[in-house]
């Protein structure tokens, strides 16, 4: 049996070559559509160079396991979700590693009606499944498409065993393309024609947001909106000349917030490398923390649909949780990640699901997360409420200040946590269990959490109107967590 130990709790991620090539991709397709039973599934790829060769390789393990292969070519996360959804497939699977090191990648697997497939809902079945193949299978069914032999080097350089061509002419595979359809339900979140006149700086970091947004900008320009997009390392490419595109890291902001004040723009937008995150800047250039635009989108969405569940994630919530009581909608807190606010969404039937890490999930797009929603509704809310964006989200921060997320490394994650829960389990007010520890004390709160892969413990801390007293308590619990 061969052992493959790229797959992890939520999706496939692993170094190239050495936990990830051709071969595994074969086998993991070959698994999928066996599980599955599936007769039709939906492929794409980001601009890594190896995603491509990937892609080819999974597709060859997916026809031979019975399924015509639908690829809709280079292609964000959602745009697979909306794939498999709007083609009513059995599955779908986008070859990414998102914003993970250039020497890694990995794949994200959905099936009917784009529902995760996460470890408790058969990812390690398929892992299963795909170890069990005999390398005989695997020689018989994916060398008889292949172009070329296999040379390790000229893989990481994206030249692959098999091609479309090779693949198409085996007959259950061909190319598509749901972009028109996809473009229309983007746009069919906001009153395009009815925004008002906007300067948005754009920054794809050489992924695969160029494309969506070229189309996208194409449809607002289309229905009239009076929408400017001023373009930064817009062009796909995957040597990723200016570094790989995570703009949750401070060091990865500085050219989306220069370009913002250089161009006077009224938003800044950056994507991750597969674009199911986007993070936002203010017309001032200034980087708004997920958390406040969670609070934005349920204001974006409670307008429209009054009364609606809207979900949030317990890491920090007391400003989401004000503002959707507020709107009189429905707050509901959920456990951290999208497997689970994904299910919670569609028990509760949530019209929009947040977290404070930028992913951000619509019941309307399949119960899936969007990186293009969340811009489009804020242009929306810029429009309607005739305020700048650090207007609307100064007072949320002044109201309810946080600490922001901060990891902490540490010899034994379960002694940290411990020596926090001595000190402040007695004194607390509420203890929240749904995802880590949550304790409350009157007007501050925290929320601790381990990792599930590392030795790392989280820390979030907000309060009620009061930025030095977050400071204060953060300082205290980080010198506890780090003794």
């Amino acid at each position: 049996m061969t052992e493959i130990s790229c797959f992890k709790a939520y999706d496939i991620r692993g170094k190239l070559n050495e936990q990830l090539d051709e071969d595994v991709a074969y086998r993991i397709g070959y698994a999928f559509a066996t599980y599955l039973g599936a007769k039709k599934v939906v492929v794409g790829s980001d601009v890594r160079l190896t995603s491509e060769p990937l892609k080819f390789a999974l597709a060859a393990g997916l026809m031979q396991g019975g399924a015509e292969v639908l690829d809709i070519g280079m292609a964000g996360t959602e745009e697979i979700y909306f794939a498999t959804d709007h083609l009513n497939c059995d599955g779908g699977i986008e070859v990414t590693a998102s914003h993970n090191p250039i020497d890694y990648n990995g794949m994200k697997l959905v099936r009917e009606g784009s529902r995760p497939i996460s470890g408790d809902t058969g990812l390690f079945t398929i892992k299963q499944m795909a170890e069990q193949l005999t390398m005989a299978e695997v020689e018989d069914g994916f060398y008889a498409y292949q172009a070329a032999p296999y040379d390790a080097n000229a893989f990481l350089t994206g030249c692959g065993r098999l091609t479309a061509q090779a693949l198409t002419a085996y007959g259950n595979y061909r190319s598509v393309s749901v972009m028109d359809a996809y473009v229309a339900h983007m746009l069919g979140y906001i009153d395009a024609p009815a925004l008002k006149p906007l300067k948005l700086v754009v920054n794809a970091g050489n992924g695969a947001a160029g494309k969506a947004l070229d189309a996208i900008e194409q449809g607002l320009q289309q229905a009239g909106a009076p929408v400017t997009f001023v373009k930064i390392h817009h062009q796909p490419d995957g040597t990723f000349p200016h570094g790989i595109p995570n703009p949750l890291l401070p060091e990865s902001r500085a050219d989306t917030a220069n370009a913002v004040r250089e161009h006077k723009a009224d938003m800044g937008i950056a994507w991750d490398g597969d674009f199911d995150r986007c993070f936002l800047f203010d017309e001032r250039g200034e980087f708004v923390e997920g958390y406040y635009i969670v609070g934005l989108l349920a204001q974006a969405f409670l307008n429209q649909v009054p009364g609606a569940g809207i979900i949030y994630d317990p890491r920090v919530y007391w400003n989401t949780e004000a503002l959707v009581n507020e709107m009189g909608g429905i707050p509901i807190k959920s456990k951290t990640g999208h497997a689970f606010i994904k299910e919670r969404m569609r028990a509760e039937n949530a019209v929009y699901g947040g977290e404070m890490s930028a992913h951000h999930y619509f019941r309307d797009f399949a119960y899936c997360d969007s990186g293009m929603i969340p811009w489009l509704l804020v242009c929306d809310l810029l429009t309607k409420t005739a305020k700048p964006l650090s207007a609307l989200v100064e007072e949320r921060i002044a109201a309810y200040p946080s600490s922001g997320e901060i990891n902490s490394v540490v010899d034994d994650a379960d002694a940290a946590l411990q020596r926090v829960m001595d000190s402040y389990a007695a004194q607390a007010d509420v203890h929240d269990t749904t995802d880590g520890v949550g304790l409350e004390f009157g007007n501050w709160r925290f929320n601790l959490r381990k990792s599930n892969t590392e030795p790392v413990i989280r820390l979030n801390v907000e309060s009620r109107g009061d930025a030095a007293l977050v400071a204060e308590k953060t300082e205290a619990l980080l010198a506890l967590i780090r003794q």
